[in-house]
């Protein structure tokens, strides 16, 4: 398990250790009839904890639940019908609940408008919504582009189609173009970025820096948890794939082409003019 995958988890069973805690202190305050009614559900909560203790999520599965506010609640309603084989029907329905969830949250990112106006702006505009969305799936995508750098490098190469793919199959490629051409930008004192990539970011429309909040905020989904060099290579991938988006610009005619597609009347030449006879 990843160092990620493993504080996610963490994070996650401290988290739903809490929220049983808490469904456990409202339990014991109520009379004693009460409690036996909601016996089976404690034991089974308890059940759902022991699981995720024991069973690892990965990182993406651990994320999507701890963006639950009640996941052990959730979990509880949808074990409680389920009748088989007990504890492998509930690793099975945790992991199946964090999938759905992850999906969920991957449509919501890559569905996410690029917002490209700085944060007092979006104040200004009643835009605000949109702006934090934006910002967080930005977040999100610069995570998502650092593990990408990091997880596809080997051997002294980076695989640089794979770890385009990762992040742009979850948020993208504008919204990929768009946190590399800040990351850029913010890097333009860095010789390690080539100049070209470094021109090529400033056609980007990014936020401009308005003020020091945006500032701040722009700098939040800078990638900077990989090598410069390496994010240098991927932003010089995806210009080429950029380019090979592009569609190929009309060829002009040539002046013989223009003359074949003439009609026989425009082509035919003019007959001569008849001379007058001269009166003698």
């Amino acid at each position: 398990m990843s160092s990620d995958a493993k504080k996610l988890n963490d994070q996650l069973y401290a988290k739903m250790t809490a929220e049983q805690e808490k469904y456990r202190t409202w339990l014991l305050s109520q009379p004693a009839e009460e409690i036996l009614n909601h016996a089976c559900e404690y034991t089974m909560r308890e059940d759902i904890l022991m699981s995720v203790e024991t069973n690892h999520l990965t990182a993406q599965q651990a994320a999507a639940l701890l963006a639950s506010p009640d996941a052990l609640a959730d979990l509880f309603h949808k074990l409680r019908d389920i009748d088989t084989d007990y504890m492998d029907t509930i690793h099975d329905c945790v992991t199946d609940y964090a999938n759905e969830q992850a999906y969920r949250q991957q449509k919501e990112l890559r569905n996410t408008p690029v917002y490209r106006e700085s944060g007092t702006y979006a104040s200004r505009h009643d835009e605000k919504d949109e702006y934090i969305a934006s910002y967080k799936a930005n977040i999100a995508c610069k995570q998502t582009l650092e593990q990408a750098i990091n997880g596809n490098y080997a051997d002294n190469q980076l695989n640089v189609s794979a770890a385009l793919r990762q992040a742009a199959e979850l948020f993208g490629m504008e919204r990929v173009v768009y946190v590399l051409a800040v990351t850029v930008r913010a890097k333009d004192w860095d010789g390690r970025i080539m100049p070209d990539n470094k021109a090529w970011a400033k056609t980007i429309p990014v936020a401009e820096n308005l003020d020091a909040w945006s500032n701040d905020r722009n700098l939040a989904f800078v990638v900077d948890q990989a090598h410069t060099g390496l994010i240098d290579i991927l932003v010089s991938h995806v210009r080429k794939e950029l380019m090979r988006e592009q569609p190929p610009a009309e060829k002009r005619p040539s002046v013989m082409d223009k003359l074949k597609k003439a009609s026989p009347l425009e082509t035919k030449a003019p007959a001569a003019e008849k001379k007058p006879d001269l009166e003698l």
